[in-house]
């Protein structure tokens, strides 16, 4: 018995409910939302680190400690409340932000300035590498002439001056 042109009865799912009872059939005619979005229209995907950098930024813009929900306006609004305590939180951790118990919440606050916050950033590298030799030789191999003098001379200064407490200059 030839069945080309008909269609095979599908059984109802176990448990369906009776609008579930059979498969709907996709419609030709009716694009997926995802896929009639011209490409313009999608959010840009931000950068590893972006979102953190513009909360920094705007924890900076601040007269003093500021809220999460005064970070968010600055933002622009568009983020839910609960992603930016997760960056604030983040900050936090890595030692970028401080933050001060203000009845039920927190405010926050920079940690240091930006060229601190720089350095922070490249003791972490340093510290998550087994080879710390390997690593500063080869960074300072690829300092230019001038900053390798400007590392000398503050070097020196360190020697003569003494480390400051929890400056880079200790060795872990």
């Amino acid at each position: 018995m030839d069945n080309a042109g008909q269609h095979e009865e599908v059984p109802p799912r176990v448990g369906a409910r009776p609008e579930e009872a059979r498969p709907e059939k996709s419609r030709p005619e009716e694009a997926r939302p995802e896929e009639s979005r011209p490409e313009e229209a999608r959010p840009r995907r931000r950068g590893q680190g972006e979102l953190e950098a513009q909360v920094l930024a705007a924890v900076r813009a601040g007269a003093g400690p500021v809220t999460a929900g005064w970070v968010r306006d600055r933002l622009g609004g568009g983020l839910a409340y609960t992603t930016v305590i997760t960056i604030l939180s983040r900050l936090h951790a890595k030692n970028a932000v401080t933050r001060t118990r203000e009845g039920r919440s927190y405010t926050w606050a920079n940690a240091s300035d930006e060229a601190g916050l720089a350095a922070l950033r490249m003791r972490r590298v340093l510290d998550a590498e087994r080879d710390r030799e390997a690593v500063l030789a080869r960074f300072v191999s690829a300092l230019t002439p001038g900053d390798e003098e400007r590392l000398r001379a503050l070097l020196s200064r360190a020697a003569r001056t003494g480390p400051d407490a929890g400056d880079a200059s200790e060795d872990r």
